[in-house]
């Protein structure tokens, strides 16, 4: 076979598959080699390459696993043997027999074991047909070692993975039983860390200050202990050359690779020092080069004594290579577990041996991916027209059912099985927390990094204090000069009714950065390095010095172009009036952000609300000639607009008179009479800014409920409807 040209290797395809050797069991009949499709350009061979013309597997190549297990000095020790031969050497040209083995070579690891035994876990609406997502899977994950769940789209793997790390949400149940070291108990904080499949990071930090800023977040103790574990998790995912660069983010013209970000990513979770680490995804959208540079550094890791459990879809050959157990998922179901190499043995029992020259985990996908049948259709009907190229008449279906009853039978399960009860016949160690934080540091922590985050991001905050500034001019000179008769009193109410309104829909600018930090948010909250109480209060601490800036600056040079009174008292109470307008006008803008989780959403939404709030606010009519029903209830009390402005205007027209004629004066409340409903009483102004402070406190007690609705909870409402939508198209 190794000496074999191209062209001989095409003409042997018309012969059925090969039995198996005598080792294997099938329980099905093997499948014609021409019944694979393999598509090919018009006047290629006639017949496509078979699954057969893979090298042979030998009787005595089989993989062989002994793992045992004592407990001592809470060590496992673990000795692995592997008599398959190499992956390059299957996919070369030469099939001589593999050199001996080495002799088991026996590793002390203080790490933890985890196993799952007989896992099914159902979420309802997740599936067409049925709830079950997970279908009694079994498996294990040693220290030291790289176990990967694989399988195509929607198979269950990123479930399978949450599952095992207690990450599922309300909607999920899970049956079935997971053991960490032996003994049935959950996963505690800081004993694991979890990577989701995509990367929330802090673009405007050095990738230095956002691995420092997330150990102050995660850890108790010293600073400078803190400084050594950042610098350790630095050089563990070889960030040493980009340790002082910008991550990267919209103001940012260039920033890292999504391989570097990944690596970031991960490295914040090694922080923690965990004993096992959960990743979903960990080459998503990396190219090869960054792909394979990501598992050599994972495979490091791993040798360090870490247990390393992650979903991957697709892989190339070298990165294959690299992996120490395959959990092959499709649709739910387990169709095997064990080596990697063994895993191309079972394939090749089944009676689909991997072709020379493809990846085994292309080969994998090819064969119990559901989604080739309808690019098999599609084929078909475009081969009546353009001659017998290639048969197309493989059924995944077939394959699937084959690969399964092939491993119920074989002698990997039966490893499998035997390797599981003695991990579980004996506890080991609990993994127990490592401890937290204090809720004071976590909040001085996260002022202190929005406050940098503010100073670098000026696209999102120094522009749009340059937005209000330039507003206020414009507003400035156009009232200005407007004297202090009564007959200015009309323009005035405009001038500080147009300033309020236009000022506070400036605010729409920060929703990207603001959606950013909820994103930020949910995922450090996931992983319990912060909460919402502490999230708002880091976040509301920091915007004060900003939303002050800007209330100082605009309303010194509104307040002196449109010309109002001039005491200091005066000016202050409408500068303070402001920052608590602008401070509410936040806290309404988390609430629409966290409810929509969209930018183009959150902004379409926000000026329709203020549309709304201006149309209410008793300017374009006043608000004792309202109609009742929605205008006047609620929307007229909803609306921030209408206290700040009837604020400023007492506090501009309190005590003043104008004299109309040489005999009657006309105070200022009866000169507001006709353009604005201000109260009489003395005090209300003083009222007007308890209620905006009242305001602001509940906008974000609803923003820390929504949080815990619509963010802890994994957006699982959301979800659900999505899962609903797809299943009515797809009837």
């Amino acid at each position: 076979m190794a000496d074999c040209t191209m062209e001989e290797i095409q003409s042997q395809s018309d012969n059925n598959y090969r039995s198996s050797s005598s080792s294997a069991s099938s329980p099905i009949t093997r499948l014609p080699s021409s019944n694979f499709y393999y598509l090919r350009k018009p006047g290629s061979l006639r017949q496509p390459i078979s699954f057969e013309d893979s090298p042979d597997w030998d009787d005595d190549t089989d993989v062989e696993v002994k793992v045992e297990k004592i407990r001592d000095n809470n060590n496992i020790t673990a000795a692995i043997t592997t008599a398959s031969p190499s992956l390059s050497k299957l996919n070369s040209r030469s099939t001589s027999s593999p050199p001996p083995p080495p002799p088991p070579v026996a590793r002390n690891i203080s790490g933890a074991s985890i196993v799952w035994k007989d896992l099914t876990v159902s979420i309802k609406g997740k599936r067409k047909y049925s709830d079950r997502v997970i279908k009694r899977s079994n498996g294990f994950a040693l220290p030291g070692t790289i176990t990967v769940i694989m399988g195509p789209a929607k198979s269950g793997k990123s479930t399978l993975l949450r599952a095992l790390a207690g990450r599922l949400d309300d909607s999920g149940k899970v049956y079935g039983d997971v053991f960490v070291n032996g003994s049935k108990s959950s996963l505690h904080y800081g004993s694991y860390g979890f990577i989701g499949r995509k990367n929330t990071l802090i673009g405007s930090l050095t990738v230095r200050e956002y691995l420092y800023y997330s150990a102050l977040l995660q850890l108790p103790g010293f600073l400078c202990e803190k400084k050594s574990v950042v610098e350790d998790a630095i050089l563990a995912m070889s960030l040493g050359d980009h340790a002082n660069k910008l991550i990267g983010s919209h103001c940012c013209t260039k920033g890292l690779s999504k391989g570097e970000k990944r690596r970031i990513s991960i490295a914040r979770e090694l922080v923690m020092r965990p004993h096992i680490l959960f990743i979903d995804e960990p080459l998503y959208h990396l190219d090869s080069v960054s792909a394979l540079l990501m598992m050599v550094t994972l495979k490091k890791l791993a040798s360090n004594g870490l247990t390393l459990i992650f979903t991957i879809y697709q892989s190339s050959t070298e990165v294959f290579g690299l992996f120490d157990r395959i959990c092959l998922l499709s649709n739910g179901n387990t169709l095997f577990f064990g080596e990697t190499l063994a895993c191309l043995q079972h394939f090749s029992n089944a009676g689909f041996p991997c072709p020379i020259m493809q990846s085994p985990s292309d080969h994998f996908l090819r064969a119990i991916n559901t989604d080739f049948d309808r690019i098999i259709t599609v084929c078909k009907n475009w081969q009546d027209g353009n001659g017998d190229l290639s048969s197309v008449n493989m059924d995944t279906a077939i394959a699937i059912r084959t690969l399964e009853e092939t491993y119920k039978l074989s002698a990997d399960m039966a490893a499998v099985e035997t390797t599981i009860l003695r991990l579980t016949e004996r506890e080991g160690r609990l993994l127990k927390s490592k401890g937290k934080a204090s809720n004071a540091t976590r909040i001085l922590v996260l002022t202190w990094r929005s406050l940098l985050i503010m100073s670098r991001e000026w696209k999102y905050y120094w522009f749009r204090l340059m937005l209000c500034m330039m507003l206020t001019l414009l507003i400035g000179t156009l009232f200005s000069g407007l004297g202090h008769s009564l007959s200015s009193v009309v323009a005035r109410v405009a001038a500080i009714f147009v300033f309020i309104s236009f000022s506070s829909l400036l605010s729409i600018v920060g929703v990207p950065m603001q959606l950013k930090e909820v994103k930020v948010y949910a995922c450090e909250d996931s992983n319990g390095h912060s909460g919402g109480f502490v999230f708002l209060t880091g976040q509301f601490l920091a915007s004060i010095p900003f939303l002050f800036l800007i209330s100082i600056s605009s309303s010194l040079v509104f307040y002196f172009l449109v010309g109002l009174r001039y005491e200091f008292a005066y000016l202050m109470y409408f500068a303070l009036n402001f920052f608590m307008c602008l401070l509410v006008n936040e806290g309404l803008v988390l609430v629409v952000v966290t409810i929509l989780q969209d930018t183009f959403s959150s902004i379409s939404t926000l000026v329709f609300i203020h549309v709304m709030m201006m149309l209410s606010a008793g300017y374009f009519r006043i608000r004792s000639a309202l109609p009742g029903t929605i205008w006047m209830y609620p929307l007229s009390y909803i609306a921030f607009h209408t206290f700040s402005i009837q604020g400023i205007l007492e506090n501009e027209y309190g005590g003043v008179s104008f004299a109309e004629g040489e005999v009657r004066t006309v105070s200022g409340y009866q000169a507001l009479e006709n353009v604005y409903d201000v109260s009489p009483n003395n005090h209300s102004k003083w009222k007007i800014l308890i209620i905006l402070s009242f305001m602001a406190i509940s906008y974000r007690v609803l923003v820390f409920l929504l949080l815990h609705i619509f963010v802890k909870k994994n957006f699982s409402l959301f979800r659900f409807l999505c899962c609903k939508r797809k299943i009515n198209a797809a009837k």
